[in-house]
C-alpha cells in the first residue's frame, strides 16, 4: 500500500521513504517533529539519518502525503494526510497535540462565512489549552 502511495505521489520508492510512510501510517493521528520521528524510528531499529528524515518529510509535504503544522513558536510537526478534516488543541504546558472534530462547530463556521457573504473553502483551527486543576 505504501509503495503505491509513494508512486502515485510521483516519487521514487526508496527504503527511507517507505519506512517513514509506513511508520506515520501506523501512527495515524500522532504528530511528530523530525527529531521525534528520528528518535522513534531508531527505537524501532530503523537506521535513518536526521537529514534524510527532514528531506523525506519535505518531499512528502510537497506531494500531499503529510501535513506540516507550525503551531506558534513550536517546531514544525508532521502528520499523515488522511484526507479527513480535523482541528487541533495544543496543551501549552506539555506541547501535546490533540485532534478533534465537532460537526456543530464546522456548521457554525460555514454560517459565519455565509453571513458575511463568503463561501468557506478551508480553515485551520488551533485552540491553545491548559489542563484544569
Amino acid at each position: 500500500m505504501a509503495k503505491n502511495e509513494i508512486k502515485e505521489a510521483g516519487l521514487k520508492v526508496t527504503l527511507p521513504r517507505l519506512q517513514i510512510l509506513e511508520f506515520l501510517t501506523a501512527n495515524k493521528g500522532k504528530h511528530y517533529t523530525a527529531e521525534d520521528l528520528f528518535t522513534e524510528m531508531r527505537l524501532a531499529d530503523q537506521d535513518l539519518g536526521l537529514a534524510t528524515i527532514y528531506r523525506v518529510l519535505n518531499q512528502f509535504e510537497t506531494a500531499g502525503l503529510v501535513i506540516k503544522h507550525q503551531f506558534e513558536e513550536n517546531q514544525a510537526v508532521f502528520e499523515i494526510d488522511t484526507g479527513e478534516h480535523h482541528d487541533h488543541m495544543i496543551d501549552i504546558d506539555t506541547g501535546k497535540v490533540v485532534e478533534f472534530y465537532d460537526a456543530q462547530l464546522e456548521k457554525r463556521q460555514e454560517k459565519i462565512a455565509d453571513d458575511h457573504g463568503y463561501e468557506l473553502i478551508d480553515h485551520k483551527m488551533v485552540l491553545y489549552v491548559k489542563k484544569k486543576k
